[in-house]
């Protein structure tokens, strides 16, 4: 899975003095397509070191109006990280470290229902887990943190994009159930069948653990997810070329409405996302090691040092 993170956490803790300068409002999770050279003026990139290792790839920042926002490309550029293989914690944690209130999170999925089509857009609110070996949680070696998860993505942040993709004229379902698979294989017929039949309205392999990584963080976090297909239950067999055509199709609209997203955001939290720790670290502060507890300092050190 290539998430051990022995030696990489000790690099790490050897090299507090965090010599980042950059930080970031907003970021963007998404294929290498979403990101567009023209969308941020005073564009850098940054290689950032995580206790739980390296990212994705290096994090593009720069400048849109009055917010700085950043861009990770999830599967790295060229789209060569398999979702089961997706370093999740070190991309959140990366985006913590960057100082990062809010997440859009872009992603192809199939449609479980017949009204939902390919070049739909859907704001889902619901996630149903069906991954079986992603590591999902910041909080071990030492700790333990039972946090909340019931509303799986931030509700303010969605809203304000449902609004802009209405005001747009497109296609968008406000709400709606996304199956996360394991992948990297596509459903068998059966599989998609019983997924229809129980009434999930969408499919895809990256939304766990990425959602609670960043429940866990504290950060806002909200999915664009567009239909790319069908999966099987309807009867056709769902193909790599059919997925890209309709993925790059949709990158337009993707777009569109990120950059307008962007504008409408407060940059303030105004949600339950803000204080999901709040109440939720089970462990007695004096019994977390202390190089847990230097670790996980971005995330739990305004709870602990109070």
């Amino acid at each position: 899975m290539g998430n051990n993170t022995g030696n990489l956490s000790e690099t790490y803790l050897q090299d507090t003095s965090d010599k980042m300068q950059e930080k970031a409002d907003i970021a963007i999770i998404g294929g290498s397509g979403i990101y567009d050279a023209n969308l941020l003026d005073n564009v850098r990139q940054v290689d950032i070191d995580t206790p739980f290792g390296k990212p994705s790839d290096s994090i593009t920042i720069g400048e849109h109006g009055d917010r700085t926002v950043c861009f990770l490309p999830r599967h790295g550029v060229g789209h060569r990280i398999s979702p089961s293989e997706l370093n999740s914690r070190a991309n959140i944690f990366a985006l913590k470290k960057l100082g990062v209130k809010r997440i859009i999170a872009a992603s192809a999925v199939g449609s479980l229902r017949e009204e939902l089509k390919p070049l739909d857009i859907v704001i889902p609110n619901q996630i149903y887990d069906r991954t079986k070996c992603r590591p999902s949680t910041f909080f071990e070696d030492g700790i333990v943190v039972h946090m909340g998860f019931a509303d799986p993505f931030c509700p303010e942040t969605s809203k304000d994009i449902v609004d802009v993709a209405r005001s747009k004229g497109y296609n968008v379902k406000e709400g709606g159930t996304y199956l996360c698979m394991e992948g990297p294989q596509f459903s068998t017929r059966a599989e998609s069948r019983v997924y229809q039949a129980l009434g999930f309205d969408i499919i895809g392999m990256t939304a766990i653990p990425e959602a609670k990584l960043a429940r866990e963080a504290e950060i806002c976090y909200s999915m664009i997810a567009t239909v790319t297909d069908y999966d099987v239950w309807h009867e056709e067999d769902v193909t790599i070329e059919t997925i890209i055509e309709n993925a790059m199709k949709n990158e337009a609209a993707v777009k569109d409405v990120i950059v307008s997203s962007l504008e409408k955001f407060s940059l303030e939290q105004h949600c339950m996302c803000k204080d999901a720790l709040a109440g939720a670290i089970t462990t007695v502060p004096s019994m977390i090691p202390h190089d847990t507890r230097r670790k996980l300092d971005p995330l739990i050190g305004k709870y602990l040092n109070e």
